[in-house]
């Protein structure tokens, strides 16, 4: 039964939430508080996170982040989901307005906002080994393993990712192609039907790499995305889709849990290469 205030409307903006936020914090019961500072702290996690994982962040029961909702006038995550989904995809601060607000809270010295980002890439470590599905990287590692050549292709934030998993493979001593789009080449043609491409893309996502994958996936070539939100448009298409969802500091996150999850990959290839 919904334990949603009968006079409460459900904020119209998250502005409007972390008003209401503000208005309540100071009467929620201990469990709801904890849920309310990690919401402040990781905002832009929840459009991409399951009620579970916000909960497990939280430190709380499921049942009680569904009650912090509920708390701020929604029926339950839900609703409050689609509401960040509806503005994350509209919009993210760029990185002049994220330092600005940092300054605004008063910024940490270097030594503090490392622990900051080291105690956050903790979290999500963590968090990504419970949900893991051991299936889903060994599926990914078959894949990678029978391929003639293994395609790697992110851009923006994820390019650090793909190039170092570029550099692990060779490395490895697996055949491995990295794409940029370095001077608007494209690179699909070399797409094969025996090959794999590993592509990597988060909210709210990069249409270079969601045209990447389908032109791959018509050309009958195995897909392994890499995301950050089960909901990316392109994970129907893929073959193997591994979810790693990091918490952010004050919006700025470290891929700490994909630069650990290709490592693994690599490492793990490169055992079964030098086996065969």
């Amino acid at each position: 039964m919904s334990t949603k205030p009968e006079t409460a409307q459900p904020p119209r903006s998250v502005s409007e939430l972390l008003d209401r936020l503000d208005h309540i914090d100071d009467s929620l019961p201990k469990r709801l508080r904890q849920c309310a500072v990690l919401l402040r702290r990781n905002i832009n996690l929840v459009a991409v996170s399951t009620v579970a994982e916000m909960a497990a962040l939280a430190d709380v029961a499921p049942s009680a982040f569904m009650r912090f909702c509920q708390a701020l006038g929604f029926s339950g995550y839900s609703e409050m989901q689609a509401l960040f989904r509806s503005e994350y995809a509209q919009s993210r601060p760029d990185y002049d307005a994220r330092l600005s607000e940092l300054r605004a809270k008063g910024a940490p010295d270097a030594t503090n906002l490392f622990a900051d980002f080291a105690e956050a890439g903790h979290k999500s470590l963590i968090n990504f080994t419970n949900s893991l599905i051991p299936d889903q990287l060994e599926a990914a590692l078959t894949l990678l393993q029978n391929a003639q050549m293994a395609h790697l292709f992110g851009m923006r934030r994820a390019y650090s990712v793909t190039t170092y998993f570029h550099y692990m493979l060779n490395k490895m001593g697996v055949p491995a192609m990295l794409h940029s789009g370095v001077g608007m080449v494209a690179a699909s043609a070399s797409f094969r039907a025996d090959d794999v491409l590993f592509a990597v893309t988060y909210a709210p996502f990069s249409s270079e790499t969601l045209d990447v994958v389908t032109e791959a996936k018509a050309r009958g070539t195995k897909i392994i995305l890499l995301t950050d939100s089960a909901d990316c448009p392109v994970a129907p298409e893929a073959d193997v889709v591994l979810v790693a969802r990091e918490v952010d500091v004050e919006a700025f996150r470290v891929p700490t849990v994909s630069m650990t999850l290709v490592t693994t990959l690599a490492v793990a290839l490169g055992q079964r290469v030098q086996k065969e």
